[in-house]
C-alpha cells in the first residue's frame, strides 16, 4: 500500500496512514454543504461495503475461545468462592469484560454479520443471551430502528441515552427539569441503570420500545431459559456461590457495555438533524464515535469502538472493523474519541441547536 491513494484522495505515508483531521466530528468535513456531506458519507459507505462478509472458521474460533475462557473464568471464581478464596474474585473484572465480547458477538449475530446463515446467527445469538441477559431476538429488533434512526432528532429514544435540546429543556417544569437532570447523572444512568437495566428491565415484556405483541416471546422465553440454567446452578452451588460469584461479574458488564452506548453517540461535536436535514450515511459518520483504545480494551470490546465504520455498514463482521479502518485515512480521522477525552463527555446532557453540539447544564448559565 506504500504510496498508494487512500480513500478519498487521502495519502498513506511509509504504509501508515495520514489521518486528515482529528476530534469531534473531523472540522474538514464541516465546511462541507449537505449535498458534499452526504456524497462523502456515500462513498466511505461504499468503501466500507468492501469488507461485509464473514469467515466462518474465525466466526467459530472467536465464540468457541470466548465462551471457553468465560466458563473457565466464571469456574475458577465459583470454585474460589465456595472455599472463601476471596482474592479470586479479582477474575471478576476479566470475566465481565469476557462477558461484554460474548455480547458483541451476539450483537453481530442480530446484524447477520457472523455467520452467512440466519439460522446459525439466531442459534448462536439466543444461546449467548443466556449469559448476556439481553433477549437476542427483541434486541435485534429494537437496534436494528436504532441504526435507522441514529442522530434523528425527531425520532429520539431507541437504542441511545435519552437526549433533550436546550430548547426542550427550557420549556419543561421545574420538577421535570430536575427528573432529566437526575437521569443524566453517571451515577443514575450508569452505576444503577445499566445493571438494572440489564437484569431487571430486560426481564419485563411490558413498557419498551416496542410492543408486547412484538417481543413478549423473546422475553419470556429467555425468561425461562434463564430459570432452568441458573436454577440449575443455584442447586449446584448454592445461592450464596452463584450470588457472589456472578453478580460483580454482570454488574460490571453492564457498567462497560451502559458506558460504550453513551460513549459511541454522546460526544460533543456529535451529529443531530431533524427532518429532511437528516441523512443516515452523514449521521453514521459524524453522530457516531471512534473510540480509540488500547488493544487489550479493543479485543475485549469486539472493536465495537470503531463505532462510526458499524453504522456505516452493520455487515462487516466485528473482525473486520480494524481491517476496513486501517484501509481509509479519513475514517481514521473523523469522530476520534480517546479514554481521556471520552471521560470529559460525562457532563454533556442537551444538544444545542445553534450551536451544533452537545453540551453540559452549566452551559445554560451562559445561553
Amino acid at each position: 500500500m506504500n504510496g498508494e491513494q487512500g480513500t478519498m484522495g487521502a495519502t498513506r505515508i511509509h504504509g501508515e496512514a495520514e489521518p486528515l483531521a482529528h476530534g469531534g466530528g473531523a472540522s474538514f468535513l464541516s465546511d462541507m454543504d449537505a449535498n458534499q456531506l452526504r456524497s462523502t458519507a456515500r462513498e466511505l459507505a461504499a468503501h466500507c461495503a468492501k469488507f461485509q462478509g464473514t469467515s466462518a472458521l474465525t466466526s467459530i474460533v472467536q465464540l468457541v475461545s470466548t465462551a471457553a475462557l468465560f466458563m473457565a473464568c466464571c469456574a475458577a471464581i465459583f470454585y474460589g468462592v465456595a472455599r472463601e478464596w476471596w482474592p479470586v474474585l479479582g477474575l471478576s473484572p476479566i470475566a465481565a469484560g469476557l462477558m461484554v465480547r460474548l455480547f458483541i458477538l451476539q450483537h453481530d449475530c442480530g446484524h447477520g454479520s457472523f455467520f452467512r446463515k440466519r439460522f446459525a446467527n439466531d442459534l448462536v445469538g439466543r444461546a449467548i443471551s443466556v449469559i448476556t441477559l439481553t433477549p437476542y431476538d427483541y434486541w435485534r429488533q429494537a437496534h436494528a430502528i436504532h441504526h435507522a434512526t441514529s442522530g434523528n432528532l425527531d425520532r429520539r429514544g431507541i437504542g441511545d441515552i435519552d437526549t433533550l435540546t436546550v430548547a426542550e429543556y427550557r420549556k419543561l417544569p421545574l420538577r421535570k427539569k430536575l427528573s432529566y437532570r437526575a437521569y443524566r447523572h453517571p451515577f443514575v444512568w450508569l452505576l444503577l441503570g445499566a445493571p438494572y437495566h440489564f437484569t431487571i428491565v430486560q426481564r419485563i415484556p411490558f413498557g419498551q420500545v416496542l410492543s408486547f405483541a412484538k417481543i413478549w416471546r423473546s422475553v419470556l422465553l429467555l425468561d425461562l431459559a434463564l430459570i432452568l440454567v441458573y436454577g440449575a446452578l443455584l442447586l449446584l452451588l448454592g445461592w450464596k456461590t452463584l450470588l457472589i460469584g456472578f453478580l460483580p461479574i454482570s454488574v460490571m458488564a453492564a457498567w462497560i457495555g451502559g458506558w460504550l452506548f453513551f460513549i459511541q453517540h454522546q460526544f460533543e461535536d456529535a451529529w443531530w438533524k431533524k427532518g429532511e436535514k437528516w441523512d443516515f450515511h452523514s449521521a453514521a459518520i459524524l453522530g457516531s464515535s471512534y473510540y480509540v483504545m488500547p488493544r487489550i480494551l479493543q479485543w475485549f470490546t469486539g472493536s465495537i469502538g470503531i463505532h462510526h465504520i458499524h453504522h456505516l455498514c452493520n455487515k462487516i463482521p466485528n473482525y473486520r472493523l480494524q481491517e476496513c479502518l486501517n484501509a481509509s485515512p479519513m475514517l481514521q480521522g473523523m469522530s476520534r474519541l480517546t479514554l481521556g477525552e471520552s471521560i470529559k463527555c460525562i457532563r454533556l446532557a442537551l444538544w444545542d441547536e445553534k450551536a451544533g453540539k452537545l453540551v453540559g447544564f452549566g452551559a445554560l448559565k451562559t445561553a
